[in-house]
């Protein structure tokens, strides 16, 4: 390689290091000189985040970014670059954080940082109101269960899931067909009838129940499957910025935000175990 080609190489390639790590206390900067927060989620996940009748952002993890960003004292700006995106890593300045109900894995810890959790919730098996061959995980085996694509669910009807700091989870079942979805749309399917096109759903429970309750075609087998924490999500680099996010975070729980915004989506306080 000639040596005016190899030193452009090096320099791009330092330059790209550069541009998708964050400097030390460059985000906290950064959103204290805009005097705005940029909060990337999902936008199909209700009741967590979805697109409500007035085609406005809406859900629990909208109501907790908008607390968050009171708390820190600068507007809050929402983005929805998809899941995919987020927990990739590499953000590139584009979002500064991201409360979008992310499970901490090891995996994911390699390319993003998980600096607090702020909620815990049960995962759970949903069937058809009518499913009367299902009657817990055990059952599984063999059968087409639906999940959002890219999450932890995925992952655990895969057999390939841990989190971290938590003992081994159990999977007593074998080979199931795993089919990746919109989690709306996976709900829509599993209201068509026993077996029509999904025999089960692996959720959270918070997202399960809503569900129970829109269609009343559903229900709950078995006892839940885990207790997952949720954690925020930051890009790597910025130890300053993770350690002010866990302050404010930690203050809307003592202060009871968290717990109110949980009741109001849930009836119940989702938070109170996270921390």
């Amino acid at each position: 390689m000639p040596r005016s080609l190899k030193t452009t190489v090096v320099a791009a390639l330092a330059f790209s290091t550069f541009a998708t790590t964050a400097l030390a206390g460059e985000v906290l900067d950064r959103v204290k000189q805009k005097g705005e927060v940029v909060n990337a989620l999902v936008n199909d996940y209700p009741p967590f985040a979805y697109i409500n009748d007035k085609n406005e952002l809406d859900g629990f993890d909208v109501d907790v970014a908008k607390a968050f960003a009171d708390k820190l004292g600068v507007k809050l700006k929402l983005e929805t670059p998809g899941w995919e995106t987020i927990i990739g890593g590499r953000w590139a300045g584009r979002w500064d954080i991201a409360i979008t109900s992310s499970t901490p894995t090891e995996e994911r810890a390699k390319v993003v940082n998980f600096p607090v959790n702020y909620y815990s919730v049960p995962a759970v098996l949903v069937v058809n109101k009518d499913e009367q061959a299902i009657k817990s995980v055990a059952d599984i085996t063999g059968k087409r269960v639906g999940v959002g694509t890219g999450s932890s669910y995925e992952a655990y009807v895969n057999r390939n899931f841990s989190i971290p700091g938590q003992p081994a989870i159990a999977f007593p079942f074998g080979e199931v067909q795993v089919v990746p979805n919109d989690e709306t749309v996976n709900f829509q399917n599993l209201a068509l009838g026993a077996g029509v096109r999904l025999d089960a759903i692996v959720a959270s429970l918070g997202t399960a129940q809503g569900q129970i309750d829109a269609t009343g075609k559903l229900k709950l087998a078995g006892e839940p499957l885990f207790a997952e924490p949720n954690a925020v999500v930051t890009d790597k680099g910025d130890a300053e910025w993770d350690a002010e996010i866990k302050r404010v975070i930690t203050e809307l729980k003592d202060d009871g935000t968290l717990a109110k915004i949980s009741e109001k989506w849930f009836k119940v306080d989702i938070t109170k175990y996270a921390f």
